[in-house]
C-alpha cells in the first residue's frame, strides 16, 4: 500500500491526534516508516489491509529501507570524516567524538561512524537516515552556484517528476494558498534567503536543506478572479547530483514539505 492509498482510509482532517502534523505524513510514516495505523483513533481496523499485504509492502519496503541504511552507513566507514567535514559543509566536533555537525532544515544533525542523532535523537523515518548518509557518503562536490533547474532537467529523472509534485509541491500550493506571507515566514526560520534575480513568483526563497543542497522554492498564490490556484515549483542547483541522487533529492524535497506542515500547527 503506497501513501496516497492508505490516506483513503484517515479522515484527512490533520488534527494531529495521531502525532503527525498531517494525515499524508501520516500516510507516509505508516507506509514507508512503520508506523502503527491504530495511532490514529478514526480509522477503522476493519477492512483495512494487513500492512503486509498492500502492493508496495508486498516486496518488504522496511527491510529494502534497512538494508539500504546498512549498506549506506558502511560507506562511510572507510572515510576519513574530518576532512569530508569541509567538502559537505560541516564541522568537525572536538577531539573524541569523531562526528561532524550539521544542519537539516533547521535541525542539527551529528553523524558519525557509530551514530547518527537528529536534534540528539535517532531519525525515526528511514527516509532522514538514507538522506543523511548518503550526503556524507558522496564526499563532497561542486559548491553551489545558484544555477537553478527543474528535477525534469537532471538524468534519469522522469519517473520522479510526478513523486515530487504529489508529496511537496501540491502539498505546499494546497495547504498555503492565500497564506503566502505565512510560507514565506516559515521558510525564513528554515534559513531561506530570498532568491537572486527578477522573479514572479509571490513567494522566492532559498531554503538551505543541507549545507550543499539548497532548493528554491517558487510560490505563486492563487488569484480566485482569474481563475488561478496556487502553484509550486521547486528548483535545484544544477550541480546537486555531486550530493545526493535522485531517489535521495526527492526525499529532501518531501521532508521539506514535511517540515514546513511541522512548523504550520
Amino acid at each position: 500500500m503506497n501513501p496516497l492509498d492508505f490516506l483513503k482510509y484517515t479522515p484527512r482532517s490533520n488534527c494531529g491526534r495521531c502525532g503527525h502534523p498531517t494525515c499524508l505524513a501520516f500516510a507516509v510514516a505508516v507506509t514507508r516508516g512503520g508506523a502503527e495505523p491504530g495511532l490514529c483513533p478514526f480509522i477503522d481496523p476493519v477492512g483495512l489491509p494487513a500492512a503486509g499485504n498492500g502492493p508496495a509492502a508486498a516486496p518488504g519496503r522496511d527491510e529494502r529501507d534497512s538494508d539500504l541504511v546498512a549498506r549506506l552507513k558502511s560507506k562511510i566507514l572507510h572515510l576519513d570524516l574530518r576532512t569530508v567535514a569541509a567538502r559537505v559543509g560541516a564541522d568537525w566536533l572536538p577531539a573524541g567524538t569523531g562526528l561532524l555537525r550539521f544542519r537539516y532544515l533547521g535541525r542539527q544533525v551529528e553523524l558519525g561512524k557509530d551514530e547518527l542523532r537528529l536534534d540528539g535523537r535517532e531519525p525515526t523515518d528511514p527516509r532522514d537516515r538514507i538522506l543523511l548518509y548518503n550526503y556524507v557518503s558522496c564526499e563532497g562536490g561542486r559548491v553551489p552556484a545558484g544555477d537553478w533547474i527543474g528535477m525534469e532537467s537532471l538524468p534519469n529523472s522522469l519517473s520522479k517528476v510526478r513523486t515530487l509534485a504529489t508529496y511537496c509541491e501540491l502539498r505546499l500550493a494546497v495547504r498555503f494558498s492565500g497564506r503566502s506571507q505565512l510560507l514565506a515566514e516559515l521558510c525564513r526560520r528554515l534559513g531561506a534567503q530570498p532568491v537572486a534575480g527578477d522573479r514572479t513568483a509571490t513567494v522566492g526563497v532559498v531554503v538551505p536543506v543541507l549545507p550543499y543542497v539548497p532548493h528554491c522554492l517558487l510560490f505563486w498564490d492563487e488569484e480566485p478572479e482569474d481563475g488561478f490556484e496556487a502553484r509550486v515549483k521547486i528548483l535545484f542547483d544544477r550541480h546537486v547530483m555531486d550530493f545526493l541522487d535522485i531517489e535521495s533529492l526527492v526525499f529532501s524535497a518531501e521532508r521539506l514539505a514535511d517540515r514546513l506542515a511541522e512548523l504550520d500547527l
